[in-house]
């Protein structure tokens, strides 16, 4: 089996060329060390099976961020067989600064030329034979939201992993840079024999400044007189071109980029508005771009409302009748009326409580990879960049709070994208105030039950109100405790295009399957748990305050009387909340319905809550302390349990005191 692996800047198309590659045959986990995502897909050609390995999307392969040591290190230590670069033909000079660096790796690459019907419709001609001669590396220009050129790469990719070396166009960088290069060559041969990465490669980061490459071969020993060279390098190269050679190698790669691209590109003369440019005019205008933004995400949530209602509504009743047949099964069977409490009320009640929800959460990924896929999150970023940056914050928060909204662990996951340690510290802070696909549930509960007629446009407020909290405390925290200044923020907008349906339902049924998964591997032993302590101690009525669960909240409850919701049954939701947020949802449902035989949950929540106190149990629910998965990412990221405390120990006392002040408020106003 061969490997092949995948890289490219982003917005290249590497995803799509990806899913069309691997199709459902992928899975997605984490690098060996690390929380950057991997994903791994197989692909079957004349009945061999190819790996295919999709690096993080990157635009160079320094150290400057996680995602780049990631790609880099599994491109020179794991060595695959072939390395397809995918390339957007539409930005071949950016694009083609990563293929030179591929090129000072000495691997077997394939460039995989993309978005050809783009390049065309701007009337960017090139000449492929030409490009490829120039490079010295096999060129298949392709289309991969249409599968064109796919057939050739499949094949051409299989061949090349099986051939031997190959030659390759060697860059040059003028003599100075090339006799300092030997020199650091030799000697990093000599004296350190067990580094892992190539003595040339390695000589040329060393004098890029590349931190990690330093430190790396800091660890080899013997090394003093690497260092002394690379001192003596450094300082001859600076003498004689007049500035460091980080900056005259990148200035050569350049050089050789637009050798490469005046020989075989040719564009119009003339600039032709686009027609993203022109749909940009109004989308990212200045004082429309947010209020745009408000009415999209406004509408995508009554989308998710209302197209998943019904099924969620239809569901909901099949759960129903599940939990009351299989009660009469055991029932007839002669099973004991513990068994059957913790069948019907534990799993089907609890558990179920979350999966009726499936549904509506599809219905809102489908939606977002829809967004996601026509390129205009990026605008969101874009337009937010100008608040963000009143606020003392990156431009950058935001992508990561966008991400947030579907999974608040990749949205923290994301800070590292951020450069300085105060941005990435704000953004690891605030992100968990954004609402996450995991909330959704609680407040479809609440909002089915006190709210039905206007649930997209709670779901809307709530999404607001975190996305102000969050901006609220980086604020905070940018005066306060990480003072310091603000890097600026540089983003691509990539062309709009017409979204592909098939990305979007990938989307969905990857989320709805760690939905699916969650549910199995963390909310299962909740709810058994919980099950357990609801008919403990012996001889107490089950799902009673008397029991050892009824005890645990009643603990809790004082605290949150002041917002209305001081029952033990509440306290005892938030608690779980803390482990996953669905638990909130699978706890109540056993807390109550299962105190109400046969009764559904919304309908049980009505007679414990009301529309004043509902609403402050979302608010709770929406800002409280980040459920476990987050708070392990937060300590992860930070390498601190101090800063992982703090961050349970503020959010809830934001969360309780947003929720007080709806609750009282709401009342002095008559809203009871």
């Amino acid at each position: 089996m061969s490997t092949i692996a995948l890289v490219g800047n982003p917005n290249c198309g590497k995803t799509t060329l990806f899913n069309a590659l691997t199709g459902s045959r992928q899975h997605v986990g984490n690098w060996p060390g690390v929380t950057v995502e991997k994903k791994v897909g197989k692909l079957k050609y004349k009945g061999e099976d190819q790996e295919i390995v999709d690096l993080p999307g990157t635009y160079s392969l320094g150290a400057y961020s996680e995602d780049e040591v990631v790609a880099r290190n599994f491109i020179i230590k794991d060595k695959p067989d072939v390395v397809i670069n995918v390339v957007d033909a539409t930005n071949i000079e950016r694009n083609l600064y990563l293929t030179t660096q591929l090129l000072e790796m000495d691997v077997k690459v394939i460039i995989a030329l993309n978005m050809m019907d783009e390049a065309k419709g701007r009337k960017i001609y090139i000449d492929v034979k030409k490009l490829s001669k120039e490079l010295g590396v096999p060129i298949i220009p392709m289309v991969a939201t249409k599968k064109e050129g796919m057939d050739k790469l499949i094949v051409k990719m299989v061949e090349y992993a099986k051939v031997g070396e190959v030659e390759k166009v060697q860059i040059t960088y003028g003599t100075e840079l090339q006799k300092e290069i030997s020199i650091l060559k030799a000697a990093i041969e000599e004296s350190a024999a067990s580094l892992q990465y190539p003595s040339e490669w390695t000589a040329i980061k060393l004098l890029e400044n590349d931190e990690y490459m330093l430190n790396n071969v800091k660890e080899i020993g013997s090394v003093k007189k690497i260092l002394s060279k690379l001192d003596t390098s450094i300082k001859s190269i600076t003498k004689s071109l007049g500035y460091e050679p980080e900056m005259a190698i990148v200035d050569k790669r350049y050089e050789f980029i637009g050798t490469v691209v005046n020989k075989s590109v040719k564009k119009t003369e003339k600039y032709e508005e686009t027609k993203s440019d022109k749909i940009d005019k109004i989308v990212t205008n200045k004082w429309l771009g947010i209020p745009i933004f408000g009415l999209i995400m406004y509408l995508l949530y009554q989308a998710t409302f209302v197209g998943g209602q019904y099924l969620s509504d239809t569901l909901d009743e099949g759960m129903g009748s599940l939990a009351e047949t299989v009660g009469n099964m055991l029932a007839n069977s002669g099973a004991s009326e513990t068994l059957t409490s913790f069948i019907t009320d534990g799993l089907i009640g609890g558990v179920g409580a979350v999966v009726v929800f499936l549904p509506i959460i599809m219905v809102m990924y489908f939606l977002i990879g829809i967004l996601e896929d026509s390129g205009y999150m990026a605008r969101a970023a874009y337009v937010m960049d100008r608040v963000m940056r009143a606020l003392g914050l990156h431009g950058k928060t935001f992508v990561s709070m966008i991400i947030g909204s579907g999974c608040n662990v990749p949205g923290i996951m994301a800070a590292r994208t951020l450069e300085s340690k105060k941005d990435r510290m704000i953004a690891i802070l605030i992100n968990p105030f954004v609402s996450c696909g995991a909330r959704l549930p609680i407040y479809l509960v609440f909002t089915a039950a006190f709210f039905p007629k206007k649930g997209g446009t709670v779901l809307f407020v709530l999404y607001v109100v975190g996305i102000l909290v969050a901006l609220l405390m980086g604020k905070i925290f940018s005066k306060t405790l990480f003072k310091g200044e603000s890097s600026y923020f540089v983003m691509e907008l990539p062309p709009y295009r017409i979204p592909s349906a098939k990305n979007a339902l990938m989307l969905m049924w990857e989320k709805a399957g760690a939905f699916l998964k969650k549910a199995g591997m963390i909310i299962f032993p909740v709810v058994t748990l919980l099950w357990i302590l609801s008919v403990l101690p012996f001889g107490v009525e089950q799902y009673s305050e008397a029991s050892i669960l009824g005890r645990l909240g009643a603990m809790v409850a004082p605290i949150f009387k002041p917002a209305g919701f001081g029952t033990w049954q509440a306290g005892v939701g938030l608690f779980t909340g803390i482990v996953a947020k669905e638990a909130v949802v699978a706890t109540l449902g056993m807390v109550y319905a299962g105190v109400e035989e046969g009764a559904k949950l919304t309908t049980a929540i009505q007679g414990a809550f009301t529309p004043l106190t509902a609403f402050a149990f979302m608010i709770m629910t929406l800002l409280y302390t980040p459920c476990a998965a987050a708070l392990g990412a937060i300590k992860r990221e930070t390498n601190s349990y101090k800063w992982t405390l703090f961050a349970a120990a503020y959010t809830f006392a934001i969360g309780w005191v947003a929720a007080v002040l709806v609750f009282q408020v709401g009342r002095m106003l008559g809203f009871q």
